[in-house]
């Protein structure tokens, strides 16, 4: 079969629309935002950032097709199917470089687009018979950059406003959770993931309060900025890494509030972005140990269903007739190191009378 015949879709069109659709928003949010907002990154990092994460993927996608033997996901349907399968790749680049601060070392920006999109290469799990990846790719280049670069940070949440007053600062909140509910409502479906992070991290401010003498209005005050309307609406609820269950969704969504919850009383900083990477990292590791379970589920059952087949066999009336007939002993299953066989019944002699 030749390596065309082979391909297969990336993504459902449902995905695809809604990839299509985080990109359009990353992308005017980052226009207006070195245009009207006030961007605090050189304007030509997007750029680079965007070139690092395209070449990646293609290569990546290259070399993954020849060792699978099919043909490369981005042929095939000319520019629109390069264009598609770009996509992922566009929003990871926009992100890392749009919600990371690391002054004017561009190097450790392109190491985080990097990580980002080889993640997805490497960090995987199967999900229902297919090879997944698991981590976040956008989050978790933004978290190994603040793990191996301690003087990096996270963008500041003032950049997002920074240039309107008179009241238009609650505008673009507005609109990020106006568009992106619309969004996860009819395209993600990852709304039960958006309640239960949202109604989770109310929660553990509470309980921070109560606990540690937290200050619960000023905990709970953070879910008014611009950078938790962000992550609430286009970073945690990644279709291709979270679960699309009802239940898989709350308890992605409340393990995420409450690592969060953990992270900030043991007082670690940008505990949003550690968070979602530890129970990303969670999740991966439960699927694995539910797929070894399950294949050596599947293979108990084979190997009984063998054992039984043969004890049929044995057992079959036209067997056992024959076995009537010819006297024979039934044969020994057991391995000769196992159990002792019964002996067989030895040939009956002939007497051979004696003449004088």
């Amino acid at each position: 079969m030749s390596p065309s015949q082979t391909t297969t879709p990336r993504h459902s069109t449902k995905v695809v629309t809604a990839l299509r659709r985080f990109a359009i928003s990353i992308s005017v949010l980052n226009v207006f935002g070195y245009t009207v907002l006030g961007f605090e990154q050189p304007w030509t990092w997007p750029f680079i950032a965007l070139a690092v994460a395209y070449s990646l993927d293609v290569a990546l996608e290259a070399i993954g097709a020849r060792a699978e033997g099919r043909a490369p996901r981005f042929k095939g349907n000319g520019f629109k199917g390069l264009a598609e399968f770009l996509l992922p790749a566009h929003i990871t680049a926009l992100a890392v470089n749009m919600l990371s601060y690391v002054n004017d070392v561009i190097w450790v920006m392109i190491f985080g687009v990097i990580v980002a999109v080889g993640t997805k290469w490497v960090l995987r799990a199967p999900v229902k018979g297919r090879m997944r990846h698991v981590m976040n790719p956008s989050n978790f280049g933004i978290a190994v950059i603040l793990l191996l670069f301690p003087w990096a940070s996270i963008a500041p949440p003032y950049q997002f406003t920074e240039y309107l007053d008179g009241g238009f600062d609650w505008l673009v909140p507005a609109i990020i959770i106006t568009f992106g509910t619309m969004l996860n409502a009819k395209l993600t479906e990852r709304m039960w993931l958006i309640l239960a992070w949202v109604g989770g991290f109310a929660l553990q401010a509470v309980v921070r309060g109560l606990m540690f003498g937290t200050s619960i209005p000023a905990a709970l005050a953070m879910m008014t900025g611009v950078a938790f309307v962000l992550f609430t609406n286009y970073m945690i609820t990644d279709p291709g890494t979270t679960p699309s269950s009802k239940w898989g969704q709350i308890a992605f969504g409340g393990g995420v509030a409450a690592m969060y919850g953990v992270l900030t009383a043991m007082s670690v900083a940008y505990g949003l972005f550690f968070a979602t990477a530890l129970v990303c990292a969670i999740r991966g590791a439960f699927l694995w140990t539910a797929d070894i379970v399950s294949k050596r589920r599947a293979e108990e059952a084979l190997a009984l269903a063998a054992v039984g087949q043969g004890v049929d066999r044995d057992d079959a009336p036209g067997r056992t007739e024959d076995r009537k007939n010819t006297g024979a002993a039934p044969a020994c299953d057991c391995p000769a190191d196992a159990c002792a066989c019964p002996p067989a019944d030895p040939a009956p002699t002939r007497k051979v009378p004696v003449t004088a």
